[in-house]
C-alpha cells in the first residue's frame, strides 16, 4: 500500500534539522544557474521552494542531485525559454540531463504545486513548436527517475512542447491531482504531448486531469503494480501500454489498472512491435466512458514505424505474449463520421490505419497464433455517431478462447 508521503516529510521536519532554501529570481535573467549553485546543500531534509507571487525564467535545464526527504515546492510561476532554438540547444547538448526537470534518484522525495488558480503554473510556451510543426530537439519535462517513496501532485502544466512527466525506476509513487493542458490555440496539433508515463513499480495514480495529444498514460516495459483511477483524458491517445519489444527487446508488464474517462482516438490500448519478446500479465481496463473515440479497444502486436515501410509479417510465436487481459465495462459513442482525420495524422494512409476497418469497430484484436491467452472484452455498451450498428476485428484462427464476443470481422455479438 502506497504511503503518505507528506506525512513522512512533515515527520521528518519535527524530527531533525530542517531547512528551507528559497529559489533566488533575477529579472530577465536565468534562474537555474542560481539554483544550481545552492542546490547541493539541501539535498536532504529540505523543502526548495519556488515562492509564489513571483513568476521564475527556467531558461536552462535542472539537473537535481540525489535527494533524501525533499520536496519541491512550486508556488510561482515558472516559465520556459520562448526561443524554440534555445530549447534546441540545450537538449542537443551532450550533458544534457533527459528532461528540462531531472530528478536523478533519491528517497521520500515530493514534488509539490498547488491549487490556486494564478499561481503554480509551468509554462512550456509549446503553441509557436506546434504551430511551426518542429520536432526536433524537443524537451522531456520533468522525469521522476529512480526515486524510491515519491509523490507528485498538484502541479499545473500549460502547453507543454511535448512529454510531461516520467517515473523510470521509481517505486512506490503516488501521482495525483496534477493538470496538463496541452490544448492547441489553432489547428496545429500537440505532437507527443504525453502526459504520464509509468515506468517502476507500484505507482498510484489519481484524479490527474490530461487535455493532450498523444497518450494520457503509458505503461512502459518492466513496469509492474500501476493503478490509474478518477481521472480525466481529452483529445488523447488514451491509456495505453506499450509499445513493447522494439527491436525484439524483451519486454515485461504486470498487474496494471486502469480505470478513466477518455475521448477522442483510442480509450483503450496494447501495442507491441512485430518480432518482440516478453509478456504483458494481467492488465485491466474497467468503466471506460469515451466520447467520439475512433479505437475504444485496440489490442496489436503488429505496431511498426510506417516511415520505415510497409507493414511487416511475422508467424513466429516468440511474439510479446498477452495473458489476462481484461476488458470490462466501456460505454460511449465511436466516431464513424465518413471523412473524419483525428489532428496526429499526417501520413496517407494514417498511421493509426487498420486494414479492413469500418470505423464502427468497438473492439480490433490484431493477434499472432498462440500468443494470447484469457484476454476478455464484455459488458461493453456503445453506439455510432451515425447510428450504425457497432462491429468488431477478431481472427478465430489465430485465438481459440471465448474472447467475450464472437470472434470475426463483422457485427459485435456477446457470448
Amino acid at each position: 500500500m502506497l504511503r503518505s508521503f507528506s506525512v513522512l516529510l512533515t515527520y521528518a521536519a519535527i524530527a531533525g534539522a530542517w531547512s528551507t532554501f528559497v529559489v533566488p529570481h533575477t529579472e530577465n535573467a536565468d534562474d537555474t544557474p542560481a539554483l544550481m549553485a545552492a542546490v547541493s546543500s539541501y539535498a536532504s531534509d529540505a523543502s526548495i521552494v519556488f515562492e509564489a507571487g513571483t513568476t521564475y525564467n527556467v531558461w536552462s535545464p535542472i539537473k537535481f542531485p540525489h535527494l533524501t526527504n525533499v520536496e519541491v515546492v512550486i508556488s510561482g510561476n515558472i516559465s520556459y525559454p520562448t526561443s524554440i532554438k534555445t530549447v534546441q540547444g540545450y537538449v542537443a547538448a551532450s550533458d544534457y540531463p533527459g528532461a528540462w526537470f531531472a530528478f536523478t534518484g533519491g528517497q521520500n522525495v515530493t514534488l509539490r504545486g498547488n491549487t490556486d488558480p494564478n499561481w503554480g503554473w509551468v509554462d512550456g510556451h509549446g503553441q509557436q513548436w506546434w504551430d511551426a510543426k518542429q520536432q526536433t530537439n524537443r524537451p522531456h519535462g520533468w522525469q521522476f527517475g529512480s526515486i524510491t517513496n515519491g509523490v507528485i501532485r498538484d502541479m499545473k502544466i500549460y502547453k507543454p512542447v511535448a512529454w510531461n512527466f516520467a517515473t523510470s525506476k521509481s517505486d512506490n509513487v503516488h501521482i495525483f491531482n496534477n493538470i496538463i493542458l496541452a490544448s492547441s490555440d489553432s489547428s496545429s496539433f500537440p505532437f507527443n504531448t504525453d502526459g504520464f508515463s509509468a515506468g517502476g513499480t507500484n505507482m498510484l495514480f489519481e484524479n490527474n486531469h490530461v487535455v493532450n495529444g498523444d497518450d494520457c498514460l503509458t505503461v512502459a516495459s518492466g513496469t509492474k503494480n500501476i493503478t490509474w483511477t478518477s481521472g480525466y483524458c481529452e483529445g488523447s491517445h488514451g491509456l495505453s501500454v506499450g509499445s513493447l519489444g522494439e527491436g525484439g527487446n524483451v519486454a515485461s508488464v504486470e498487474d496494471v489498472l486502469f480505470e478513466n474517462t477518455n475521448r477522442t482516438l483510442y480509450a483503450a490500448r496494447f501495442k507491441s512491435w512485430t518480432g518482440g519478446n516478453g509478456a504483458a500479465v494481467n492488465i485491466t481496463w474497467t468503466g471506460i466512458k469515451f466520447i467520439d473515440v475512433m479505437f475504444p479497444i485496440y489490442v496489436t502486436q503488429n505496431y511498426w514505424d510506417q516511415s520505415d515501410g510497409p507493414r511487416p509479417t511475422s508467424s513466429s510465436t516468440d511474439e510479446t505474449h498477452i495473458e489476462n487481459f481484461l476488458f470490462e465495462d466501456f460505454t460511449g459513442v465511436i466516431n464513424d463520421t465518413p471523412g473524419y482525420v483525428e489532428g496526429s495524422c499526417i501520413t496517407d494512409p494514417c498511421w493509426y490505419y487498420v486494414s479492413g476497418a469500418t470505423g464502427k469497430e468497438v473492439t480490433i484484436l490484431d493477434l499472432y497464433p498462440g500468443t494470447a491467452t484469457g484476454i476478455v472484452a464484455k459488458g461493453l455498451s456503445a453506439s455510432t455517431l451515425s447510428g450504425a450498428p457497432i462491429a468488431v476485428m477478431c481472427n478465430s484462427s489465430v485465438i481459440s478462447s471465448d474472447v467475450g464476443f464472437k470472434c470475426w470481422d463483422g457485427a459485435y455479438i456477446p457470448t
